[in-house]
């Protein structure tokens, strides 16, 4: 056998050390979180106390809810707007993509700190928002943004737009631009073209944004603390709350497990309906 044979790392080595960084440092911790969240009085025992103690809080109940209703209106809204941000990129010459890419990434190379304080002086009574509409005349006391479930919805959107744009981008940079031509010269129009062609092939991206933009808006814990301002609560500050404040590790724990399986269920979801959009391209 030649030395360099035996040099050629096997089918599988190269991924161990990544693999054996994984156990260590995610699923470990994840199962010790698991077996947290399951502990009874004093720590003894196996228990089903924190999660009944849960469900029986109609206020946590109540914030269990309010966190998937705002992930799903933050997918729903970037979407919407994220699609045709995707498909302008898509469409722009050359040095026009190069603006639009920097300010698509924008929100992604500055804090999240930087990027809330920024929406909570648009934002404010006195911020660019309501200043612009009272002195256009559109009303006439300034509105309250802040520390509001929409405050929040519009905050969410923005910082993680990015992610459910590039995904798309990427979708509709792979379709060849022959279908497009080939439709439109059988007499289908550029909105048939679009809705009968261009669309379907791109259901991979938005399904992968959307699992994207989800899963980070309802474990996002800055944005919706600050333009919240403690009167809105969602899951990572109940974590927060009953974790660090109240020293309530285990409860803590139940609430995270919770979180961490409403994220799971989404991501079944979204990976069925990925499976049945490549079977309906195909």
């Amino acid at each position: 056998m030649k030395i360099s044979q035996l040099l050629q790392p096997k089918s599988g080595q190269l991924a161990l050390p990544l693999a054996i960084f994984l156990q260590l440092f995610y699923v470990i911790p994840l199962l010790v979180l698991i077996a947290t969240s399951f502990q009874g009085e004093g720590g003894a025992g196996l228990s089903l106390k924190n999660y009944t103690e849960f469900f029986n809080n109609s206020v946590n109940v109540k914030v269990l809810i309010d966190t998937f209703l705002m992930g799903i209106q933050v997918t729903i809204v970037s979407l919407i707007v994220g699609y045709p941000v995707a498909y302008l990129y898509i469409k722009a010459p050359g040095f026009w993509k190069g603006i639009l890419t920097f300010l698509i990434t924008l929100p992604l190379l500055t804090s999240a700190v930087v990027r809330t304080f920024g929406w909570v002086v648009i934002m404010g009574r006195q911020g660019l928002i309501n200043t612009a509409l009272l002195q256009l005349g559109m009303i006439e006391e300034p509105i309250r943004l802040l520390f509001t479930h929409n405050g929040v919805l519009i905050a969410l959107t923005q910082v993680w737009m990015p992610m459910m744009v590039l995904p798309i981008v990427a979708s509709l940079s792979q379709i060849d631009p022959r279908l497009a031509a080939a439709s439109q010269s059988l007499g289908g129009g550029v909105w048939r073209t679009f809705w009968q062609i261009t669309f379907p092939l791109t259901l991979p991206g938005m399904i992968s944004g959307a699992l994207l933009v989800f899963a980070l808006t309802v474990s996002s814990f800055v944005t919706p603390s600050i333009i919240g301002g403690g009167q809105l609560i969602y899951l990572p500050t109940l974590i927060y709350q009953q974790g660090i404040i109240l020293l309530n590790q285990p409860f803590a724990a139940a609430v995270s497990t919770l979180l961490l399986i409403m994220v799971v269920v989404m991501v079944l979801i979204l990976t069925a309906l990925g499976r049945r959009s490549r079977r309906y391209i195909h």
